[in-house]
């Protein structure tokens, strides 16, 4: 077995347990909880989003990769696609209620670590000084 199961190795008929190897639910919060699923989700907490738009929100994600966590994000039931008519036809992304749930969550993950980022640094500064002689 991989450490991230693929969808053959899971049974989706068992009891979600994130501890539990074959969960699926492991494959679902990593999409969640990859560093673009986060940034996407939270992104898309402020409104609807043109896939363009939402890049230049997600710096640094390259166009591929955020079509990629788009999808499975999407598979996931955490974001809604909708292409839109008009030329050229344009395609916006917008949160599920579950993705919306989701995004709250993890929007305070984001205050909590931003909000204590100085003591991160201190904490990181004294580990590497340890770790370092």
């Amino acid at each position: 077995m991989t450490e991230n199961p693929t969808a053959s190795d899971v049974d989706p008929t068992l009891e979600a347990d994130v501890f539990s190897r074959n969960c699926s639910s492991r494959a679902v919060l990593q999409n969640a909880t990859s560093r673009w699923g986060l940034l996407a989700l939270v992104a898309l907490r402020d409104g609807d989003l043109r896939f363009s738009a939402l890049r230049r929100r997600v710096d640094g994600v390259s166009e591929r990769m955020l079509s990629q966590t788009l999808q499975s994000l999407e598979r996931d039931g955490f974001v809604n696609r909708e292409v839109l008519q008009a030329i050229p036809p344009r395609v916006e992304y917008s949160l599920t209620e579950l993705g919306a749930a989701a995004a709250e969550r993890l929007a305070d993950l984001i205050d909590l670590v931003e909000g204590h980022i100085a003591e991160v640094h201190e904490s990181q500064e004294a580990h590497d000084a340890r770790r370092n002689g």
